[in-house]
């Protein structure tokens, strides 16, 4: 149990840069290229899951990662990341809605999909 809390702090911390990443790339979709909020969430989910995943094999996990499991993994979050955005632009919601919510689900879903899927096996 010790090791799974030291990987979710440290991924917690590359969680917020990928936060930041993630909303920066949103908002400029969303405003300068005027994409819709599903279209600029994927965009934005892509770009910052990159961004994580390669930290993440570096720092939290300090393993190399499957390629299959991190295709998986793109492929399934990257569905829900559109999907909330689709619902967004449905209930025309705001975009502080859409990022957050996202990113909430992001964090725990990456997580233990990266520790027991991606990463499986690897000490953290």
């Amino acid at each position: 149990m010790k090791a799974l809390s030291k990987g979710f702090c440290s991924y917690a911390v590359i969680a917020v840069a990928n936060a930041l990443i993630h909303w920066q790339i949103f908002y400029v979709l969303i405003v300068a290229a005027e994409l819709s909020q599903a279209i600029s969430n994927l965009v934005a989910f892509c770009v910052a899951a990159s961004f994580s995943f390669y930290v993440n094999a570096l720092y939290t996990f300090e393993s190399k990662a499957a390629a299959f499991g991190y295709l998986l993994f793109l492929g399934f979050m990257g569905g829900v990341s559109y999907c909330i955005g689709r619902i967004a632009d449905l209930w025309q919601l705001h975009g502080l809605v859409t990022v957050t919510s996202f990113w909430l689900l992001n964090l725990i879903g990456e997580f233990f999909f990266s520790r027991f899927v991606v990463f499986r096996g690897c000490e953290s």
